[in-house]
């Protein structure tokens, strides 16, 4: 039977910035134009494109959309074809996923991130995604130490070790806490936590049944739908470090975003950075990860690679054919982040009890989402937690204090 390709539900309507007192609100007329300014704080670019970033800023509260110029990149014709239902329409008007994502490709358009000159190539959020390395090194060492303390344990007993496998799982959505976009500007490092009192803030578990999935076959392939470069990132290479070198995969696909947006979403780029970043510690284990990293990368094991798909303003639904086909071929995809789990449903209004695979029915493979909340989008709660959550902590949807790892078998 031919599985329906979108999710088996009548699909609701969409966030939007119009939405009165909504984080969504919110975003659009104070976070957004927030990150435009911030960008013109933290690079060096001439007078005429800070003027545009400031026109940016001014309009996302009550103006309309501006078009997008001809900037020669290679996603331009498409973004035409997705703005086309919404010319002469209000920022806070239009379905937020897709305001968000055109407002980051906006910013390489003024910023000629794609015209030949100058300013061609140049990262407005590199700043920010380097100073969140050097402000978590800390953290990464220890990282590092106990990653290599359980790879040697999982060498020692001759098989992957489930209980190491959960705790990277742990790290890799507890990573999240780092994540530049949600910060309001110039905040401390956040990479410090720890993930034993988090255990109780993760509102679906399903780590238990991913390591039963994965212990199924020797040579799985697994693929990372990557989030954030800085720490997060750090947490999500050791997990791939973990998953090769113990033996519960024998090839990972990294899938990053081909241009800068959402502030610190990881790009091929960053992953090297990272990489140079590591092999440049004076700690052992730090060292070690980022030469296992260099190695797995040069064998094949570890494959970079990107996707016009993951900077649009699409739902996962809507995933091209190409990269679905090759997804297909995956024994377990692992998504990651707020905006990739808003993808996941559409950024649409479920009812948060909705069971999560139901809407998630449309993937060839098993999937994994890993998420710390951070918008008011959600789905496969139970209704007892809702009301719980609701009174212990009003902002529970936002703040980034909870998080799901979501199966879809």
């Amino acid at each position: 039977m031919h599985k329906p390709q979108i999710p088996n539900l009548p699909i609701p309507a969409p966030l939007v910035g119009s939405d009165a007192g909504s984080f969504t609100e919110y975003t659009v007329t104070q976070r957004m134009p927030d990150i435009a300014r911030r960008v013109i704080i933290e690079n060096k670019f001439p007078t005429e494109i800070n003027q545009s970033l400031e026109k940016l800023a001014a309009e996302l509260p009550s103006g309309y959309l501006q078009p997008l110029v001809n900037d020669t990149g290679a996603d331009f014709s498409d973004w035409e074809k997705y703005l086309e239902p919404y010319k002469n329409q209000r920022w806070v008007d239009i379905p937020w996923f897709v305001a968000e994502t055109y407002f980051y490709r906006l910013i390489l358009n003024i910023t000629n991130y794609f015209k030949p000159g100058e300013w061609q190539g140049v990262d407005p959020f590199e700043l920010q995604k380097t100073q969140g390395l050097e402000t978590s090194i800390d953290s990464i060492i220890s990282l590092c130490t106990q990653l290599q303390q359980w790879l040697n344990e999982s060498q020692q007993e001759n098989q992957p070790s489930k209980s190491s496998l959960i705790a990277l799982l742990y790290f890799a959505l507890w990573g999240n806490r780092v994540d530049l976009s949600l910060w309001s500007a110039f905040e401390d490092d956040r990479s410090r936590f720890n993930i034993q009192t988090q255990l109780n803030n993760i509102l679906v578990d399903d780590t238990f049944a991913v390591t039963k999935l994965l212990t199924k076959s020797q040579d799985n392939c697994i693929d990372l739908v990557v989030d954030n470069a800085g720490f997060e990132l750090i947490c999500d290479l050791c997990l791939v470090d973990f998953l090769l070198g113990s033996g519960f995969a024998n090839q990972v696909y990294l899938h990053l975003k081909p241009h800068p947006t959402f502030v610190s979403d990881a790009m091929i780029k960053d992953v090297h950075y990272t990489k140079d970043f590591l092999l440049q510690s004076g700690n052992i284990q730090v060292q070690a990860l980022g030469q296992r990293l260099t190695e797995n990368l040069a064998s094949g094991k570890l494959v970079l690679t990107e996707d016009y798909f993951w900077t649009s303003p699409l739902p996962f639904w809507e995933i091209p054919k190409t990269l679905k086909n090759e997804l297909a071929k995956s024994n377990l995809i692992i998504v990651k982040g707020d905006a990739n789990y808003r993808r996941l449903l559409g950024d649409r209004y479920w009812d948060f009890t909705t069971k999560f695979a139901d809407i998630v029915s449309y993937l060839p493979v098993p999937m994994v989402a890993l998420r710390t909340l951070k918008s008011e989008v959600a789905a496969g709660l139970k209704s007892e937690v809702i009301v719980e959550l609701a009174t212990i902590d009003p902002h529970w949807l936002t703040n980034g204090q909870w998080g799901v790892i979501q199966l879809v078998d």
